[in-house]
């Protein structure tokens, strides 16, 4: 992944008042920090925010911060945007390094038509996104998964995805991803949870495990896809 430059300005003032005056502007409020960094206020566009979000990468995209004469590499960890206008209103920019591994999110994807479908079954995707573990620049915009293959009653496991050299997924080897399952029966598997909203792509960057940043928020788990309701 190339990093992409976002060209920012220190901000000496604080507060609601200067915010909105930022705003006026056409900027918005940011912050920069990270292990070993010193935390600094900064003034970004919020329409190059928005072009460097909307690539394949989203909040995993690596950032080239240039402010102050330096230039640091960072990715975007929180967003404040405004509920009606959907604007973004201050952006968190979080520190990485080439050499650290962060742990994070990828949305998955599944192509094909299984051929437990073709006979009667239904596919079961368990996780729409996933956690993943690696290089910052080695994170992959998404993890595709071939589904053509699976029979009835198979599965596509941990193990099975097909990840970047060095880019982990930290779930089993043997847990299950994606599977076949007929249209009566309902699987519960281990570490499944109540069915929520399927996590954003790109979710922020966070410290892997045994990272030296244990003050840093930690990265949001991977959401589980809603199972098929068994028939009554």
């Amino acid at each position: 992944m190339e990093s992409q430059t976002l060209k920012a300005e220190v901000r000496t003032t604080s507060g609601k008042g200067p915010a909105r005056q930022l705003r006026m502007q056409g900027l918005i409020p940011a912050v920069f920090y990270g292990p070993g960094k010193s935390p600094a206020s900064l003034t970004v566009s919020p329409a190059e925010v928005t072009k460097l979000l909307s690539g394949d990468y989203g909040r995993n995209q690596i950032v080239t911060l240039e402010f102050g004469g330096a230039q640091e590499l960072a990715v975007v960890r929180d967003l404040e945007v405004d509920p009606l206008s959907r604007k973004i209103l201050h952006v968190d920019f979080y520190s990485v390094s080439r050499e650290r591994a962060v742990k994070t999110t990828v949305p998955l994807l599944t192509s094909g038509r299984a051929a437990g479908v073709a006979a009667g079954g239904v596919l079961r995707v368990i996780y729409r996104s996933l956690p993943v573990i690696g290089a910052p620049d080695k994170i992959p915009a998404k993890i595709e998964l071939d589904v053509t293959s699976l029979e009835m009653h198979q599965s596509i496991r941990t193990k099975d995805l097909p990840l970047p050299d060095g880019v982990t997924v930290a779930f089993p080897p043997e847990r299950p991803i994606v599977s076949v399952e007929t249209k009566e029966k309902e699987i519960v598997e281990e570490g499944d949870v109540v069915p929520g909203a399927p996590a954003a792509a790109g979710a922020a960057a966070a410290p892997a495990a045994g990272g030296k940043d244990a003050k840093a928020p930690a990265a949001k788990a991977a959401a589980p896809a809603k199972d098929d309701k068994k028939k009554k």
